[in-house]
C-alpha cells in the first residue's frame, strides 16, 4: 500500500507542475510580441539537418576536441606502456613511444586527415597549457619523493659519482655543441645558450624511473641500490639548481644581467628554506600519526606549489623549478607527504601527463632525419650522452671504491633519462635554443638511453656473476613462499617448517610477497613491505626459524614469479589456493598460472586451520604420483609424521621405483605407514588425517575428487611435479 500511495503522489507532482510550467511558458510567450524582433532561423529542409548541423558544429567545438585529444591520448599511451612493461621496459619508454605515434613522425605521415583533425594547430595551445600543469604537478611529487636523508648517510661517495656524472657529460655536450653550432644551432641564438643547453640536457638522470627499476630488480635493500638511489637523488638536486641557473643566463641575454636573476633566485630558494619549510614541518607534524589531512591542509599546500612555481617563473628560472622545491620543502613526515602524493599522482601521472608525451611527440619530426649524415649526428649524439653519463658514473663509482660490477651498474642506472630529459629538451625548444632537428635527435637520444638501462643490468650481470655457493650451501633445500594476505603466509611458513623441521641447517625458507601494482611511489615501498610481512616474521621468531624476504611491486605477478623461481633455483614453491573470478577451482586465477609455468616442484595449500602435518593421506592415481613420496619422506623424517597410502592401482605392490620409495619413508618404523587400496575411503581415516596431499595431474582427471577432498576438514596440499 506505501509503495502506491508514494507512485501516486510522484505521478500527480510530475503531472500538475508540468502542466503549470506549460502554462507559464505559453503566457510568457506573450510577452515578446513587440518587444523582441523576430530572429533570423537558418533555413533546413528538415528536423533532421537541423540536428545534424548542430552535431557537426558541436564535433569541432574547442571543448570537444580537447576531451577526444585527452581520450585518444590515454587511450594509446597506456596501450603502448602495458606493451613496454610487458617486455621488460619502464612504462615511460612506451608512453613517450605513444607521444612519437600520434606526432607528425607516424599518425601525421600516414594519416594526415586524422592527424590535421584530431591535432589542429589552433588546439594545440591548449594541450600545451595543460600538459603544463600536468608537469607542474609531477614535478611537485618529484619533489616530495626525494628523501634529503639518504644523502647523509652516503653523502661522501654519492655527491664524487653524481657531480661526475654532471661535469663530464655536461663537458662532452658542450663539445659536442662546438662541432654542431654553426649548422644545426637556430638563428639568433647565441654559442653560450647552444652549448650549456647541450650540456645539461647530457647530464640529466630520470630518478623517478631509476627508483622504479631499483625497486623492480629488488635492489632497494642492497648496497648497489642505496648508493644508486643516493646518487640520483644528489644528481636531481643539483641538476635543477644547474638548469635554472642555465635558463636564467639564456634568459637575461649575458652571464652578468643573469646575475639579478641568479641572485633573485637565491633569495627566493632562502625564504623557502629558511621561512616556508620550518611553518610546513610544524604542520606536519601534527598530522603525523594521522591517515588523512583535512582540505584546508591541503589548500595550503597547492597555494604553497603554485605560488613557488609562480614566483620561480616570474624571476626567469622556470614555474618546474618552483613546484620541485616546493615538494621538496614539504614536511619530511611520510605519512604527510604519502596522503598529499596520493591526492596528486594519478591525476599528474594517468590523466595530464601523458598529454605532455605526446606534446612532445608532435614536437619530434623524425621525417626531418632525412640524410645519412643526419643520422650519423643523432649516433654521435647518442654515444656522447652513454659515454658522458654511463662511462662518467662508472668511473667516479670505481675511483671511490666500488666493484666494477657495482660501478657498471651505477653507470647504467644513471644513464636513465626518461621523462626528465624530455622535460629539459621541451624547455630548451619553448626557449628557441633547439632547432626542431637537434630536438628529434635529442628525443631519440633519451628513448635510447633509457631503453638500454634493463638490458645493461642483464649484461653486466652476466658478465660479473656472483660467485656460486659450494659445499654445505649448495646443497640447501630451497623453499619459496608466495603469499597475499599475511594470516596466509604464516599457514605456508608452518608447513614449511614441518617440511624441513630437523633439518633447518639444510634448508634456507624465502617468503615474498608481490603488490600487484608497479606504479606505488618508491617511499611507500618501505612501509607496505613492513606490514606485508610483519605476521611472517612473528611466525618465524616462534618457530626459531631464520627466513629471507623479497618485496616487490610489479603489473606482472606471474611473469615475476617465474622469473624469481628461475634465479633462485628454489626447489619448491609454496602458494595459498586462489579461485578465479570464472571458476570454483581452488588452483584457478594466478595459481594456475604458477602450476603451469614454474619449472620445479608447486604446492597448493587449501588451508583449512592448518596447523600441523603428521596424519598424512597420500593419494596415488598415476604413474607420474611418484615424487609425493619423497615429500611424505620428508614429513616423516622432520615431523614424525604417520603416512596413509591410498594406492587403489597398486603401484606400490607393482612397481619397484614405488616400492623403493616407500622403504624409505621409514625403514626403522613400520607402523609409520599403511595402506589403503580401495577406492571408498572410510570415514575414520578421512577424519583422523590433518593433511591430504594429492598430485596436480590427479586433481585436474576428476571432478568428484574435488568435492571429496574440499568436503573434509583437513587441509589440503596438491603438489605439481617439475617439468623441462
Amino acid at each position: 500500500m506505501g509503495k502506491q500511495k508514494n507512485l501516486i503522489f510522484y505521478i500527480a507532482i510530475i503531472v500538475v507542475f508540468g502542466a503549470l510550467m506549460y502554462l507559464i511558458t505559453k503566457q510568457g510567450a506573450k510577452l515578446e510580441i513587440g518587444e523582441l524582433a523576430t530572429p533570423v532561423q537558418p533555413q533546413f529542409s528538415s528536423p533532421f539537418d537541423q540536428f545534424t548541423d548542430a552535431f557537426s558544429k558541436n564535433l569541432v567545438h574547442p571543448l570537444s576536441i580537447l576531451i577526444l585529444q585527452i581520450i585518444s591520448i590515454i587511450i594509446v599511451s597506456r596501450t603502448f606502456g602495458y606493451i613496454f612493461n610487458k617486455i621488460g621496459q619502464p612504462t615511460v619508454i612506451g608512453e613517450i613511444v605513444a607521444g612519437i605515434v600520434l606526432g607528425p613522425s607516424l599518425l601525421g605521415l600516414f594519416f594526415p586527415e586524422v592527424s590535421g583533425f584530431l591535432f589542429a594547430k589552433e588546439s594545440l595551445p591548449n594541450l600545451q597549457f595543460l600538459s603544463q600543469v600536468g608537469l607542474i604537478l609531477f614535478m611537485y611529487v618529484i619533489g616530495m619523493e626525494l628523501d634529503l636523508k639518504v644523502l647523509r648517510n652516503q653523502a661522501h661517495d654519492a655527491v664524487v659519482i653524481s657531480h661526475a656524472s654532471i661535469v663530464i657529460p655536461y663537458f662532452l655536450g658542450m663539445g659536442l655543441a662546438y662541432y654542431m653550432y654553426q649548422e644545426f644551432a637556430p638563428a639568433n641564438i647565441s654559442f653560450l645558450s647552444f652549448a650549456l643547453f647541450m650540456g645539461i640536457a647530457m647530464s640529466i638522470t630520470a630518478f623517478p624511473v631509476l627508483a622504479r627499476i631499483i625497486q623492480e630488480r629488488d635492489l632497494t635493500k642492497t648496497k648497489l641500490g642505496s648508493i644508486a638511489i643516493t646518487c640520483a637523488a644528489a644528481d636531481d638536486v643539483t641538476a635543477w639548481c644547474i638548469l635554472a641557473a642555465v635558463i636564467a643566463i639564456v634568459k637575461a641575454g649575458t652571464f652578468v644581467s643573469a646575475l639579478y636573476t641568479i641572485g633573485a633566485a637565491l633569495l627566493y630558494v632562502m625564504l623557502m628554506l629558511l621561512v616556508i619549510q620550518p611553518f610546513l614541518k610544524k604542520i606536519g607534524n601534527i598530522y603525523s600519526n594521522r591517515e588523512t589531512i583535512s582540505k584546508m591542509i591541503v589548500a595550503l599546500s597547492f597555494l604553497v606549489l603554485l605560488i613557488s612555481a609562480y614566483i620561480a617563473e616570474i624571476i626567469g628560472i622556470h614555474a618546474l623549478f618552483g613546484a620541485f622545491l616546493a615538494g621538496v620543502i614539504m614536511p619530511a613526515n611520510m605519512n604527510f607527504r604519502r596522503v598529499l602524493m596520493g591526492k596528486v599522482e594519478d591525476v599528474s601521472l594517468v590523466l595530464l601527463l601523458p598529454l605532455f608525451f605526446v606534446f612532445t611527440g608532435l614536437r619530434t619530426q623524425i621525417g626531418l632525419l632525412n640524410q645519412a649524415n643526419l643520422w650519423t649526428v643523432c649516433g654521435v649524439v647518442v654515444l656522447t650522452a652513454v659515454a658522458g653519463k654511463f662511462g662518467g658514473s662508472a668511473f667516479a663509482a670505481r675511483f671511490v671504491g666500488q666493484s666494477w660490477k657495482d660501478s657498471l651498474s651505477i653507470g647504467a642506472l644513471m644513464n636513465t633519462r626518461g621523462l626528465m630529459e624530455l622535460i629539459v629538451l621541451n624547455i630548451g625548444y619553448d626557449l628557441g635554443i633547439l632547432s626542431p632537428e637537434v630536438f628529434s635527435m635529442m628525443v631519440l637520444m633519451a628513448l635510447v638511453t633509457t631503453f638500454m638501462t634493463a638490458p645493461a643490468l642483464d649484461l653486466i650481470n652476466y658478465l660479473f656473476p656472483d660467485k656460486e655457493q659450494t659445499g654445505a650451501a649448495s646443497r640447501l633445500y630451497k623453499i619459496l613462499i608466495l603469499f597475499g594476505p599475511s594470516a596466509k603466509g604464516r599457514k605456508l611458513l608452518r608447513l614449511a617448517d614441518q617440511l624441513t623441521h630437523k633439518n633447518h641447517a639444510e634448508a634456507s625458507i624465502t617468503t615474498m610477497h608481490l603488490t600487484p601494482s608497479a606504479d606505488i611511489n618508491p617511499n611507500d615501498a618501505g612501509t607496505y613491505e613492513e606490514e606485508s610481512f610483519r605476521l611472517v616474521k612473528q611466525e618465524a621468531d616462534n618457530l626459531n626459524i631464520r627466513i629471507k624476504t623479497i618485496y616487490r611491486a610489479t603489473n606482472d605477478i606471474g611473469k615475476e614469479v617465474t622469473r624469481e623461481t628461475k634465479k633462485g633455483k628454489y626447489d619448491l614453491l609454496l602458494v595459498g589456493s586462489s579461485r578465479s573470478v570464472f571458476s570454483d577451482d581452488v588452483v584457478g586465477g594466478k595459481v594456475k598460472t604458477f602450476l603451469e609455468e614454474t619449472r620445479g616442484h608447486v604446492g597448493v595449500l587449501v588451508d583449512k586451520d592448518f596447523e600441523v602435518a603428521d596424519r598424512i593421506l597420500v593419494f596415488l592415481q598415476d604413474s607420474s604420483d611418484l615424487f609425493l613420496l619423497s615429500f611424505a619422506e620428508r614429513f616423516v623424517k622432520n615431523n614424525n609424521a604417520r603416512i596413509t597410502v591410498v594406492d587403489p592401482k597398486h603401484f606400490v605392490k607393482n612397481d619397484s621405483a614405488f616400492k623403493a620409495a616407500v622403504d624409505r619413508l621409514s625403514p626403522e618404523d613400520s607402523s609409520a605407514i599403511s595402506f589403503h587400496e580401495s577406492t571408498d575411503l572410510p570415514a575414520d581415516m578421512l577424519v583422523g588425517c590433518n593433511l591430504i596431499m594429492i598430485s596436480y595431474n590427479a586433481w585436474g582427471d576428476s571432478d568428484e575428487s574435488h568435492q571429496l577432498l574440499l568436503a573434509q576438514s583437513a587441509s589440503l596440499l596438491i603438489l605439481k611435479a617439475p617439468h623441462a
